[in-house]
């Protein structure tokens, strides 16, 4: 057997591979023998047929299904002389399958790309430091009580926080544009639910009172219609409402599963809650820098087959969220999810060979503090890490999860690393 091998671009390989003709006969005979002994043609006993007739009527066949079996294993044994790596299937194009013949066949793949940078050594990586002060907890509080709020009408005039109930039509250039007008509309002061100018002219306002303002619609606005263009609004009020916070007691405590019952034992809850959320957004921001400078030092081209079934992968995700959602049957582009699954086939790469490269194994210790860690946020813990060590399968995803985690760490700590204060507020906001 005969191999060449031509490079394409930085991981692309064409390989074309000579079986001689005499393998490819010896296969052929060999298996219409076979064929010989229980073929069962009219007129003649089973394997007393005549090799013409066999030749004749198996051979055609035959010939095809030896060819496909010589072109496999002389891939295989392509590669391994040549000592290649392929990531994934190759494309395979036969040039001539004839018995007498050699049977040549050219094969196109791509290998794994070259991972130059396995460390951060030299980067630096920014730390987040923050804290959790008492009116982070208060205003957790308040939008918990915000949840269960009541209204109640009112003749006074509008303010900060209250619920105006409005009819409005809007017109451009004299006409009522489509969205312009509505009926019962509610809208909460303070909530920027709406433009500006438009909510600002209904601070004050009383029960029937009735307002025209002009509302100037930004040039990025969504919809070209509006964008960049003057709108005048005639409002009319229908009613005003104020909020009606539920009392702090030990009954509003109980009813958001605090089971101590006390304000004092509501706070606490909060601030544990809190803390696992800010420490899960410090872990996805300095997770993602690393994957950002890991990318950044390693500009790669990364296997199209790899892509392509990671976007077969993203895209049955993406479509069954949308059926647990009671959506079926959306159309989904995968194009518009290429980019994003061609990172995360690079990235999956480049960690690999962070792994391979610094042996870094799955840390069991690690592991089961951070399944301890999640199951903080159930009301029965312990039923949550039995059912993650039950099953083989939910454990292994927190396995990839934990193992990464590793990774980063061990990224973080080839690094330079320097704290910034972050206001806690200002940081989970611009994280989420």
């Amino acid at each position: 057997m005969q191999s060449s091998l031509e490079t394409i671009g930085t991981i692309g390989r064409k390989m074309t591979i000579t079986i001689p003709s005499e393998r490819l006969e010896d296969k052929v005979v060999e298996r219409l023998k076979s064929v010989t002994h229980n073929a069962r043609l009219p007129g003649f006993r089973p394997g007393k047929a005549p090799r013409k007739l066999i030749d004749a009527k198996y051979g055609p066949q035959v010939v095809s299904e030896v060819a496909e079996q010589l072109i496999n294993e002389g891939y295989r044994e392509a590669v391994t002389e040549n000592k290649i790596i392929p990531a994934g299937s190759p494309r395979i194009e036969a040039k001539k399958i004839e018995r007498g013949s050699d049977l040549e066949f050219v094969a196109e793949f791509d290998v794994f790309p070259e991972i130059l940078k396995t460390s951060l050594e030299g980067e630096t990586i920014t730390n987040p430091v923050c804290s959790i002060g008492d009116d982070n907890i208060q205003n957790t509080i308040d939008s918990l009580r915000q949840r269960q709020v009541k209204w109640e009408e009112t003749e006074d005039a509008s303010a900060d926080g209250d619920k105006v109930t409005i009819d409005f039509v809007g017109k451009i250039d004299g006409e009522v544009f489509e969205g312009g007008e509505a009926t019962d509309f509610d809208l909460v002061l303070g909530s920027g639910s709406m433009l500006p100018d438009f909510e600002a002219a209904l601070f004050g306002v009383k029960k029937d009172d009735v307002k025209t303002v002009d509302v100037d619609f930004p040039d990025d606005y969504p919809g070209e219609v509006v964008a960049g263009k003057t709108s005048s609004f005639n409002i009319t009020v229908k009613s005003i409402n104020h909020p009606i916070l539920p009392p702090l007691d030990d009954e509003f405590v109980k009813s958001l599963g605090v089971a101590a019952g006390t304000p004092e034992a509501l706070d606490a809850e909060v601030r544990k809650n809190l803390e696992r959320e800010l420490n899960d957004r410090i872990r996805m921001n300095v997770k993602t820098q690393v994957m950002d400078k890991m990318a950044e030092l390693n500009p790669i081209d990364v296997p199209q087959q790899m892509v392509e079934e990671e976007l077969t992968r993203m895209v049955e995700q993406t479509t069954a969220q949308y059926q647990q959602q009671g959506m079926k049957d959306v159309p989904i582009d995968k194009e518009q999810l290429r980019p994003q699954a061609t990172r995360r086939v690079a990235l999956g790469l480049i960690m690999s060979e962070v792994i391979q490269g610094n042996e870094i194994k799955l840390d069991e210790d690690k592991l089961r503090a951070r399944v301890d860690e999640m199951s903080t946020g159930y009301e029965k813990p312990e039923e949550f890490v039995q059912w993650h060590y039950a099953d083989r399968s939910r454990l292994a995803s927190m396995e990839a999860l934990v193992l990464e985690d590793q990774v980063v760490q061990f990224l973080v700590g080839s690094a330079t690393s320097e704290d910034k204060e972050v206001d806690f507020k200002e940081f989970t906001s611009s994280q989420a």
